[in-house]
């Protein structure tokens, strides 16, 4: 199972991943309190300085669920240079599985000149096969880096959901379901968990002497002595902009430089204070699926969030910040029929657009939402 943003449960994807944080969280009662370790970097936090130093967005490599949709050589190139020359990002971060994928995709991002987070994310997988994946991508993120390439490795983003073994459940839709019964035996999962995360961290550092990261879950509780960056999925909602750097300042205490690996919403109203539920709107029982409760779509809606999150975190000077996610192509956008748009339950930027719009098959296109260009235009100044 790969990192993706697909909407659909079946596909144990990204929208599986969101239901954490409002369900699973409150179930695990972690508070995120591993020790502080000023690490031999701390001197990296940018204490005292503003702005960050890597915008960018998160940018998924997967199969597809239909051969239209599935990564493309021409596509991920024409994507890559509209993340750089439209977006203004400087920063993408290539993310999935599929080891040809990724590798492909971050040599491409450095031809073009963006700094690249590379993040393998191979899921519902034995944990040795996650780690091989893992090696083998790190060890080409190294060839890049000895070549001269600004790149950075993640050794992965939450565990507990994609790697078996850790929350009981062979899929990542029966852990959830798990954490959301309380059927977990939480002290045990944390062992587990904080043993897979030291795994992952020490393969990492055996292939890869840059930056080495991970994509935590808010409320996760993980030894960051193991990394050299802070890395957090954040998608909380606060009506008082302040209440943001409140929080977020207490992943600050490690004295290490902190990236939003992930933050957005989805493109209707009240998405925002969905949090990462957000995307939990489709009904998957109908054929096709439909968008429940009469949502009203709003792209402005989108496009304030994450700017006002992003003035956020240039304000506290954080390290790097990348907008979840660039295009989800298995969630059309179907602007005549409001009832199917399950474009409207996408946290991406952009909204793919079907020549056909009833048939999954049909060639396809993307069309920038107002939140891409809210961003680009920050992205811009900013540079």
């Amino acid at each position: 199972m790969e990192k993706t943003a697909r909407t659909s449960p079946d596909t144990g994807g990204k929208g599986i991943g969101r239901a954490r944080f409002l369900a699973g969280a409150a179930a695990l009662g972690l508070a995120g309190g591993a020790l502080p370790a000023a690490g031999a970097r701390a001197g990296e936090a940018r204490a005292g300085r503003r702005g960050l130093a890597r915008r960018g967005v998160v940018y998924t490599v997967g199969a597809g669920e239909t051969p239209a949709t599935a990564w493309d050589t021409a596509r991920m190139r024409a994507d890559l240079r509209a993340i750089r020359r439209d977006l203004h990002a400087n920063t993408v971060d290539v993310t999935g599985d599929g080891v040809e994928r990724l590798t492909a995709t971050a040599a491409e991002a450095v031809e073009q000149g963006l700094h690249v987070w590379l993040q393998p994310t191979l899921g519902d997988a034995p944990q040795r096969d996650i780690l091989e994946h893992l090696a083998e991508c790190g060890r080409f993120a190294q060839r890049l880096r000895r070549q001269g390439a600004s790149v950075e490795l993640s050794v992965g983003c939450e565990f507990w959901l994609f790697a078996p073994g850790i929350v009981p459940g062979e899929t990542a839709l029966e852990r959830v379901a798990n954490l959301q019964n309380g059927t977990v035996d939480f002290a045990r999962m944390q062992r587990r968990l904080n043993a897979f995360t030291a795994k992952a961290a020490a393969v990492g550092r055996s292939v890869f002497d840059g930056r080495l990261s991970y994509a935590a879950a808010q409320d996760d509780e993980v030894d960051w002595s193991l990394f050299d960056v802070v890395g957090i999925d954040y998608y909380s909602y606060h009506r008082d902009p302040a209440d943001y750097a409140r929080e977020l300042r207490g992943y600050q205490r490690w004295g290490k430089p902190l990236a939003i690996t992930e933050f957005g919403t989805c493109t209707y109203e009240g998405a925002p204070q969905a949090g990462g539920m957000g995307w939990s709107v489709v009904d998957y029982d109908k054929d096709p699926p439909e968008i429940r409760g009469g949502l009203v779509r709003s792209e402005r809606t989108q496009a304030a969030y994450l700017t006002q999150l992003l003035s956020v975190f240039e304000s506290m000077g954080l390290y790097a910040a990348m907008a979840f996610e660039f295009v989800t192509p298995d969630a059309p956008h179907r602007p005549d029929d409001p009832l199917h748009d399950l474009d409207l339950a996408s946290y991406a930027l952009t909204k793919p657009v079907r020549d056909r719009p009833d048939d999954p098959a049909s060639p396809w296109h993307w069309e920038p939402k107002a939140a891409f260009h809210a961003l680009a235009r920050c992205y811009a100044r900013a540079r």
